[in-house]
């Protein structure tokens, strides 16, 4: 049996005894799965059952697996899932090389490294030589950009994208959707994306489950 990937084990959640979704799948290693529905249907509630924060108000049962490893006991920070949001969440207080030196391991050791491995980031999402900058002085495209390479400097086992292209300009919809998922074949990351935009699932490729029918 192969083990690799992300598996959604029976995932069952619930609010107020109404069932929202039910989900078993499995995501292979740089394979996306799209889910999609309308406000309401379970479609970030599952990303929060995936990454270990789910609001108690939900009642969740099932499993999630990444390559083998049962995740559903384990303590958020721990699961080591990198997740995509609407907004870029970029520390304001830190240089956007800073916010991509806060989310190297700690398993790596010396300064200099650190921001080395940080430039490199930056000039994989071609914003070579931006590490100084204030994030407040960035477009809406480049912070997206620096929160995607943020995520991917921090090691991901798989990847969840909470409709990370819905807040940008339709001019660069379609170049984050294509650096995002060609980032997650390069790094082989099991890819979970929810929106309600056919044109992200479109970009995807891969699966489409629809909530809400």
């Amino acid at each position: 049996m192969n083990d690799k990937g992300l598996r959604l084990d029976d995932i069952r959640i619930s609010l107020g005894g109404t069932q929202l979704l039910s989900i078993t799948h499995t995501i292979e290693p740089g394979d996306v799965l799209t889910v999609m529905g309308p406000s309401g249907s379970g479609k970030s509630t599952l990303l929060a059952f995936i990454g270990g924060f789910l609001d108690p108000a939900f009642e969740a049962s099932g499993s999630v697996f990444i390559d083998g490893e049962d995740l559903t006991s384990i303590a958020s920070e721990d699961r080591h899932v990198g997740i995509l949001f609407q907004d870029p969440l970029l520390f304001p207080h830190m240089t956007v090389g800073g916010n991509l030196t806060f989310a190297i391991p700690s398993s790596v050791r010396g300064r200099a490294l650190r921001r080395d491995i940080a430039c490199r980031a930056l000039e994989g999402v071609e914003l070579a030589g931006y590490e100084d900058r204030d994030p407040d002085t960035l477009s809406g495209g480049q912070k997206a950009r620096v929160a995607l390479a943020r995520v991917l400097i921090a090691e991901p086992r798989a990847l969840l994208l909470d409709e990370p292209f819905s807040k940008l300009d339709a001019a660069l919809r379609q170049q984050m959707r294509d650096l995002v998922f060609s980032k997650a074949r390069q790094n082989g990351l099991p890819t979970l994306l929810v929106t309600h935009d056919e044109a992200d699932a479109a970009a995807a490729g891969g699966t489409v489950i629809q909530l809400g029918n």
